[in-house]
């Protein structure tokens, strides 16, 4: 009886331990959701024209 006794109080001594460590591993994954319904943070860069001069260099590269 004293070893379950004993048992039971190691278990209740790590709980909030446990409990703690869990909290701090969720909260970066149940944050994310809340990010994301937030559409008005997102800032965007104009879009780069584009000049074509990747291909003129892969075609240059491969010769040389």
């Amino acid at each position: 009886m004293n070893r379950i006794a004993d048992n039971a109080l190691k278990i209740l001594r790590l709980l909030p331990r446990a409990a703690l460590i869990l909290m701090l591993l969720a909260a970066p994954v149940l944050a994310v959701p809340a990010m994301r319904a937030d559409a008005g943070s997102t800032i965007e860069a104009p879009a780069l024209k584009k000049s074509g001069v990747g291909f003129v260099l892969l075609v240059s590269l491969r010769r040389g």
